[in-house]
């Protein structure tokens, strides 16, 4: 029973390079969560619904089925994760039920079932199937940047957020000062100019609400320009996190090939292992390539720190780094 679990755990969180049977899943997966994402939106077309009901509905079964034993299944297999938190039968199985992606999992099925046992809006059970989407970053290293991102910068972001709400309670109170005797049922409150300030801060316009008052208009432009920095500092900082994120990750696969480098050239076991580092921290393989060609290059022409002679030659590294050298330098 150790043995199939741990095989479950290895071909659901698909652990190791080139496992056939996880690559198959994890695509099966992905088609069949892109497909239940686009028969929600098909469903949600009266006309199309009319036709398809269903099918559609047929659909739907089947698809929570097979995301209800995914689900279980990955419960189960939980204990063999190489996180030590997991480990306890119990109490691991229940800290793994408690993280993002087991929520997502939980969140985008347990609708269906509530249906059953208490009275609940079928739009409410759509919108929340819809979380599906987001198990779709269990399989992008993408996605796995930007959660990394949003943590290491949810300080800054979380200040420039605060900042953002004060200078927008700052402008619906202003507005709302200037504007509420001449348009009393549009500056009807300051909860109505928070709308207001939302749309001028973030440069929409929508032109629902338009201050007519002297005061109002300066107070306008003065938020405006204000918002046009203040909006745009999260996006910045995102910006920056995502730069030196990419800029760690390359000197991460860098550290890991010169280690590799320094014992000769890559043999087919270290290409596997770099491949897995590789996948893991999301690089292209032109990217993993370059790096391995440069690092190689890089020791070929190096010389001796004692006698100033040329370095031992290594044999060049394969320029994928999936498909190594075979020999020793």
């Amino acid at each position: 029973m150790a043995e199939l679990r741990r095989r479950a755990h290895e071909i659901l969180d698909h652990t190791l390079p080139d496992d056939p049977p996880a690559t198959i899943l994890a695509g099966v997966l992905v088609a069949l969560i892109t497909a239940n994402v686009v028969a929600i939106v098909l469903k949600s077309e009266a006309r199309i619904d009319a036709v398809w009901h269903g099918w559609l509905d047929m659909f739907e079964v089947v698809s929570v089925a097979l995301f209800t034993v995914e689900y279980l299944a990955r419960v189960w297999a939980a204990v063999e994760s190489g996180h030590g938190r997991y480990r306890r039968p119990v109490l691991g199985r229940l800290r793994y039920m408690v993280t993002p992606l087991a929520l997502v999992d939980l969140i985008a099925i347990l609708p269906f079932y509530l249906g059953f046992l208490i009275p609940v809006d079928l739009l409410f059970v759509r919108v929340f199937r819809m979380f599906l989407i987001f198990k779709l970053t269990r399989y992008q290293a993408s996605m796995n940047l930007l959660a990394r991102v949003l943590r290491n910068e949810a300080g800054p972001i979380a200040a420039a957020v605060f900042v953002l709400m004060m200078l927008l309670v700052v402008a619906a109170s202003f507005a709302y000062l200037a504007e509420h005797d001449a348009q009393p049922t549009v500056f009807a409150s300051i909860p109505d100019a928070m709308w207001w300030a939302v749309v001028t801060m973030t440069t929409v316009g929508y032109g629902d609400m338009v201050p007519v008052t002297p005061l109002g208009r300066v107070v306008g432009g003065v938020i405006a320009i204000i918002g046009l920095g203040m909006v745009a500092l999260p996006a910045g900082l995102l910006a920056s996190g995502f730069s030196e994120q990419l800029h760690q990750r390359r000197q991460e696969f860098e550290a890991a090939v010169s280690r590799t480098l320094a014992r000769g050239a890559i043999t087919p076991e270290e290409g596997d292992e770099l491949k897995e580092i590789r996948g893991r921290l999301g690089l292209t393989d032109h990217q993993a390539a370059e790096i391995v060609r440069l690092l190689a290059q890089r020791r070929t022409h190096a010389r001796c720190p004692h006698c100033g002679g040329p370095l031992q030659p290594v044999a060049a590294a394969s320029a994928e780094p999936v498909e190594p050298e075979r020999a020793r330098g």
